[in-house]
């Protein structure tokens, strides 16, 4: 009878933790679905519309598009900016509070751009604004992203890190599936004219129902206990922690991850905003085809990123025997390999 019991209480545990982690995946892609949604809208806007509504007209079209992908590239820089200043004091204050204030601020300036006057309006305030904006926005995402990916890497088991671990950034996909879904029916139901003058605003407004969606989602969690405990033991022993710490213990393994980084992230981002480019400007493909093409590429990369952490738990090339780094540890802003 008590090995009964005992099987049962290890049965009902099991099934605790893994709804837990579940609700922790939720929360974790919930939060990443709507800052990509908001990233990959600004690169789409900054093709399609941005280009000409934002810029003086210099009479050729890729001048407009030009100076709004310069615009975009400001995120760019923003993002690790915000990486090291969530990470740092994310490992000090727990994940969940710095998740819960990226997701306002990249909320709040999505929507922002929404309602910006014009270059016709305001002149070159227009594209001013635009830049606060945009570095505001990818300052919370560069926050986002890692934040997002340790909570779910501390919350899950060793043998089966590399699947979870990869939800929230299969989540990536899936808030740029959004964005594109948005922009398709807007493009395909307004005309040209009304897409323009408005049209576009309208995806942007929605990014606020989407970030208290997500908002909310993200007030169901709580940091993981490894993290709790690592930060009561960091706090007694007064254990160093931070960046320079990171670069210090960990110098190889975080310039091999950055290098990663931005080699796959260039390739990326020149499909996403280089291929619209071509196909409007110089193939004159209509906006809603382009739009269509790009819902089937980004619904492959949702199914795949998920079948590759899988694989790389099987392979063992996964994280599996890595444990989640925290306060207590130099190098808890960046896992190292």
């Amino acid at each position: 009878m008590s090995t009964e019991h005992s099987a049962a209480g290890r049965l009902e545990e099991t099934d605790v933790k893994a709804s837990g982690l579940k609700k922790v995946v939720t929360a974790s892609m919930a939060g990443t679905v709507v800052e990509w949604y908001e990233f990959f809208l600004y690169a789409s806007a900054a093709t399609l519309v941005f280009g000409k509504t934002f810029f003086p007209n210099s009479g050729t079209e890729l001048d407009g598009i030009i100076a709004a992908f310069v615009t975009y590239a400001v995120g760019f820089v923003a993002r690790p900016i915000g990486g090291i200043v969530f990470g740092h004091f994310g490992d000090k204050f727990g994940r969940k509070q710095l998740l819960q204030l990226s997701i306002i601020m990249v909320g709040v300036a999505t929507f922002l751009m929404g309602c910006l006057p014009t270059f016709a309006q305001i002149g070159y305030w227009a594209p001013a604004l635009l830049v606060f904006l945009r570095f505001v926005q990818g300052f919370a995402v560069g926050g986002e992203w890692g934040g997002a990916v340790l909570l779910v890497a501390e919350h899950s088991p060793s043998h089966s890190r590399g699947f979870w671990a990869s939800w929230p950034q299969s989540a990536v996909p899936m808030g740029n599936l959004l964005a594109t879904g948005v922009l398709f029916t807007l493009s395909s139901t307004l005309s040209q004219e009304a897409f323009l003058g408005w049209g576009w605003r309208v995806a942007f407004w929605l990014s606020a129902v989407i970030v208290i969606i997500g908002y909310y989602i993200r007030t169901k969690v709580q940091d993981a206990p490894i993290f709790i405990e690592a930060r009561k033991e960091v706090t007694a022993e007064k254990k160093g922690y931070g960046v320079a710490e990171v670069f210090r213990r960990y110098p190889r393994g975080v310039f091999t991850a950055m290098g990663l980084r931005f080699a796959e992230n260039i390739l990326y981002y020149l499909v996403v905003t280089f291929s619209i480019t071509y196909l409007k400007v110089v193939v004159q493909t209509d906006t809603s085809r382009i739009l269509l093409l790009l819902l089937v590429a980004h619904f492959i990369h949702f199914c795949a990123v998920p079948l590759v952490g899988k694989l790389s738990d099987a392979s063992g090339g996964g994280p599996s025997t890595w444990r989640a780094p925290s306060s207590a540890e130099p190098g808890a802003s960046s896992p190292s390999p």
